[in-house]
């Protein structure tokens, strides 16, 4: 009997903790009255996990209780600052609303690992703006098959990336915000798969075109970012990166994959482009296909290496081919970045591309370069016709990388941390 009810008891704890997970999070910020149902926040509530929201530590936030929407009050400062809310692994989608009636305000906002959601939110004073979009939070547990492997810098610098909360950082001239809605979603998922040029980089000047690609999709879809610096196929496969995707994605999700930098270092018997390289990827083509889902294969991007005509030189050796020939092969889109990059660094040139990398790095893109590599990823996806490309935002134009735009239009402004670390990989 006792252990019946026992038994029972943890059944209803689980169901109540299934329940409350799934409840959406509602923030009113500010110390104004808040909605029936909405949690007030002030500038003195910091994070704590046995709280589970709050400013991160070293936020210079000012609130008021007047000037909100709806009798709210609101939050605001003229430096970045960051917001956590603690909840369970999966996609949310997070609705914000901004500005206040005292005066403007000039936002932008990146979640997690500094993924570009919102490039910029302007309200004149008075008036107030609303807009969602889709997180994905992620842990590094494998359902019934242990964990991802992280890397020491994995469980330092980018933490955020993989830990029970999801933060949401505000940033430009004069960031202000009213409300904060936050609701797990079930909408399709692009998860990507590659090395330092894909991954979420955590630190300026670093970034890489995976985690801008989220500014040019909607609210009906999740960016899932689970690429790697210094990650090659086969490390990634040892570290069971495709593993946790392969644990996650479902039919009707995709998966981008762009492997090369790191591949083309790997040396031994049978090891190379056409061989063990193609092999790696055609499994891992196969394993996304078996999920229900569908797989996109990525050229490896150039890395800036001109020669004396100004012209890009082929880095890479075969590499490129290999991935070319897999996606024909296996019938799969191909999202020739390799080509496209050229493009971009050429009309550049030699001197000019710099700015499309961290100073002294033909490997590593900022944050200007990685914006222009996204883009050509959004050419990519509508060039193959491909279904996702319903779920784009409809503000950006048609881009042509032989026409960078002008780096004095980019406005996307830096993080507040920063490193002289070099990503692992080249």
């Amino acid at each position: 009997m006792k252990t019946t009810f026992s038994f029972l008891f943890i059944i209803f704890l689980a169901s109540v903790t299934v329940s409350l997970a799934q409840s959406p999070l509602k923030f009113d910020l500010g110390a104004g009255k808040s909605g029936a149902g909405r949690t007030p926040v002030q500038a003195t509530d910091v994070y704590r996990k046995d709280k589970g929201y709050g400013f991160e530590p070293g936020a210079d936030i000012a609130c008021s209780a007047n000037g909100g929407k709806a009798r709210s009050g609101y939050c605001g400062s003229n430096r970045p600052f960051y917001f956590s809310a603690a909840v369970p692994e999966g996609n949310y989608k997070v609705t914000i609303t901004f500005g206040n009636k005292t005066d403007a305000s000039i936002t932008t906002v990146k979640a997690e690992l500094r993924r570009l959601m919102l490039e910029k939110v302007e309200t004149p004073k008075g008036r107030f703006a609303t807009a969602s979009f889709i997180v994905n939070v992620r842990t590094p547990n494998i359902s019934g098959d242990g964990e991802v492997k992280l890397k020491d810098r994995e469980r330092s610098t980018e933490w955020q990336a993989w830990d029970e909360k999801l933060t949401l950082e505000f940033g430009n001239s004069h960031p202000v915000i009213d409300s904060i809605d936050i609701e797990r979603i079930n909408v399709p998922t692009i998860f990507l798969l590659g090395d330092s040029t894909v991954c979420d980089q955590p630190l300026e000047p670093y970034a890489s075109w995976g985690q801008m690609l989220t500014r040019f999709f909607d609210a009906n879809v999740a960016i899932a970012n689970h690429a790697e610096s210094g990650e090659s196929l086969r490390s990634s496969l040892g570290a069971k990166r495709l593993d946790k995707v392969l644990s996650l994605i479902k039919p009707g999700d995709y998966l981008l994959i762009q492997y090369g930098h790191n591949d083309e270092k790997e040396k031994g018997e049978g090891i190379g482009a056409f061989t063990s390289f193609k092999t790696d990827l055609k499994y891992f083509i196969d394993s996304a296909r078996k999920k229900g889902a569908s797989p996109i294969l990525i050229t490896p991007v150039q890395r800036r290496t001109f020669d004396k005509d100004g012209k890009i030189t082929n880095s890479h050796g075969d590499y490129p081919e290999a991935v070319r020939q897999a996606a024909k092969e296996e019938n799969v889109p191909l999202i020739d970045l390799n080509a496209m990059s050229k493009e971009l660094y050429e009309a550049l040139g030699k001197d000019g591309s710099g700015i499309l990398f961290k100073q002294g790095d033909g490997t590593h893109h900022d944050n200007y370069g990685a914006y222009e590599l996204a883009k050509c990823i959004v050419e990519g996806i509508k060039g193959n016709k491909l279904a996702i490309a319903k779920y784009l935002v409809k503000d950006v134009p048609a881009f042509d990388p032989a026409h960078p735009d002008p780096i004095a239009m980019f406005g996307v402004p830096a993080s507040p941390s920063s490193t002289d670390v070099k990503p692992i990989g080249n």
